[in-house]
């Protein structure tokens, strides 16, 4: 038997506390539909407001666009830069290409494992960090190299990461 959903789009948003958003959603939506938005720009937006693409924005997109949730959903599994889960503030990108790995971002890793007690593709429980391992960011000269948020910091050693780290509170 088919069960249909007891609350709409509208209720879940307001019950999880996200009126704000729900509303800046809403009108990325009306403006989208005046002007010439494609669906890759306001899934942008739309991740700039939530801080990611919960299965919930996703339908509402869909719906407000009138094209299939299976469309929405391909083009945010497809690109890497959308999220579908929760996004910490900052995001710490390891660099583990063959000349960061060699020069130590293994060692790296560790450490932010050891300060943040997270692992790659988990998010701090403050939510000020999420960590990922990259394969090459292109600075090897550099190595080993952590990116957070939009700063590129080269030649990084472990025991100075508590203070790095420091500098995103």
């Amino acid at each position: 038997m088919n069960q249909q959903p007891t609350e709409t789009i509208e209720e879940i948003f307001i019950n999880r506390g996200e009126e704000e958003q729900h509303q800046q959603l809403e009108d990325l939506l009306e403006a989208a539909e005046e002007g010439n938005l494609n669906l890759i720009a306001i899934l942008h937006q739309a991740q700039n407001i939530f801080g990611y693409l919960p299965r919930r924005v996703q339908v509402r997109i869909a719906e407000r666009l009138e094209i299939p949730f299976s469309k929405v959903y391909s083009v945010v599994s497809f690109y890497s830069l959308f999220s579908t889960t929760k996004r910490g503030k900052y995001t710490i990108e390891v660099c583990t290409g063959t000349a960061c790995y060699v020069k130590g971002s293994q060692d790296i890793l560790d450490k932010i494992n050891d300060e943040l007690d997270i692992e790659p593709g988990q998010t701090s429980e403050d939510d000020r960090f999420t960590l990922q391992d990259t394969r090459c960011v292109g600075a090897c000269g550099m190595a080993p190299v952590v990116i957070i948020g939009d700063d590129v910091h080269g030649r990084v050693k472990p025991e100075q990461l508590p203070e790095l780290l420091r500098q995103y509170e």
